[in-house]
């Protein structure tokens, strides 16, 4: 597997359509751009989600008689090589005290990236496969769990072919209807693309409908070689879909139809600009939108930066761009995740290689911009995703090659980090979602 993804042409000439359904038709883009349908339906695998777990805490009791907060359901991916994971936990945690539990986990292989429904009654996990190693034939998948929020349990319900190598993100459509995987691709053949599921009303996945691949390189050899799509975002007016591509240093931009049969660009379809350039070398990664839908938040994982965008209607211009590392740094580098605090007033975003940080920036309320706060070392190595709790008290991070992840005590007044985190022992740890039970 490749924990930090250890490693075109740009015009669109035509897109070619027919009236048949989307699910009969295939949709042939030029240079640039080559969409496929999938037609093949997806290998079986039998999965089934494990006993509950013998409950235990995080290290470092709760403070004695800390007041109990909002108690919600953790659910943490993992990567599943070496036999140090099962694949999905779950814990209940408690954002007064910081209190820990284990209620359930699920065996999947290499879940290192999740999404749960918007009812909450369901959990999507990509399963990253084949990796740094693997045969260039094999695909990874996609697996779709039902959640019974009142005991924490996981359910498996099926598994699909993600019509890609190394799935690496999972994004829902905003009406629920599909659900999208960035398919990294080390290898250069099939190459990084992203695939369209749609869900049924059981939660079960759907073999693709539609697989986007981009075409090109960057400058960066061994890390830029072929196209890497690592993450697929929507706008916050849902009418856009962003595709990050570290391979070839573009922002894709798709415009989105929900009922592709009433236009004729299809389910998805380019925009009138195609993409955003970002520097080249720069590696884009993540990207996050903010609760005004005027900003976006690019993190790029080669040169460790965070690019700030003014957001309108489909297009992103590029108003400021920050780094991660700090002045003077010598060592290897790697921009990672990226996420907002709850309030919005405050970013932060994971640097990875031999930093190994937390880096927190807050925001301007006025143009969006970004203001260095400071750096917390994560306390391991390779810090891959995090998350803050609903509550804005806690931000979680995890060491995928330390086996541990930490639970910082959040200021939401002054977006800092508490300097005595509590440490939970884990298996590769990458991804982290809440969930409130109730």
């Amino acid at each position: 597997m490749h924990p930090s993804h250890p490693r075109g042409a740009n015009t669109l000439v035509s897109v070619l359509q027919d009236a048949r359904p989307l699910h009969a038709r295939s949709i042939a883009w030029a240079k640039g751009f080559a969409l496929m349908l999938s037609l093949a339906a997806a290998q079986a695998f039998a999965q089934s989600a494990a006993a509950p777990a013998t409950p235990g805490a995080a290290s470092g009791a709760a403070t004695a008689g800390a007041a109990s907060g909002e108690v919600y359901d953790l659910l943490i991916g993992t990567y599943t090589g070496g036999g140090k994971s099962e694949g999905i936990y779950v814990y209940r945690f408690d954002t007064g005290t910081g209190e820990l539990s284990r209620i359930a986990a699920a065996q999947t292989v290499n879940p290192s990236y999740l999404v749960v429904s918007r009812d909450r009654n369901y959990v999507y996990a990509v399963n990253e496969l084949p990796g740094d190693s693997g045969p260039a034939t094999q695909r990874g998948g996609v697996s779709a769990f039902r959640f019974d929020r009142a005991s924490g349990q996981l359910s498996f319900l099926n598994r699909v072919s993600s019509d890609g190598n190394d799935p690496c993100y999972l994004a829902l459509s905003p009406d629920g209807k599909y659900l999208l995987t960035a398919n990294y691709s080390v290898a250069s053949n099939p190459g990084g693309s992203f695939a369209v599921f749609p869900l049924a009303s059981d939660g079960r996945v759907g073999t693709s409908v539609l697989t986007v691949h981009h075409e090109g390189g960057g400058p960066v050899k061994g890390r830029q070689d072929n196209s890497h799509v690592h993450s697929t975002v929507f706008s916050p007016d849902g009418k856009y879909l962003f595709a990050q591509d570290l391979g070839v240093d573009k922002v894709f931009a798709y415009r989105y139809t929900p009922d592709p049969s009433a236009s004729s660009r299809g389910l998805f379809g380019p925009t009138e600009g195609r993409y955003t350039p970002v520097k080249a070398g720069s590696g884009p990664r993540h990207l996050v939108f903010d609760q005004s839908g005027k900003h976006a938040y690019l993190t790029t994982e080669l040169n460790a930066s965070v690019y700030v965008y003014d957001y309108r209607d489909g297009n992103l211009t590029q108003v400021q761009t920050v780094s991660m590392i700090a002045p003077g740094f010598r060592g290897k580098i790697g921009g990672g995740a990226i996420h907002l605090s709850p309030d919005g007033r405050f970013l932060y975003a994971t640097n990875r290689g031999d930093a190994n940080e937390i880096v927190a920036f807050s925001v301007d309320p006025n143009n969006g911009h970004l203001k260095l706060i400071k750096r917390y070392p994560t306390l391991g190595k390779t810090p891959r995703e995090f998350a803050i709790d609903p509550t804005g008290r806690w931000l979680i991070v995890g060491n995928q090659e330390s086996d541990s992840a930490y639970f910082f005590r959040r200021d939401p007044q002054t977006g800092e980090l508490a300097s005595d985190p509590k440490r939970l022992s884990i298996g590769s740890p990458v991804d982290f979602k809440f969930v409130s039970p109730s």
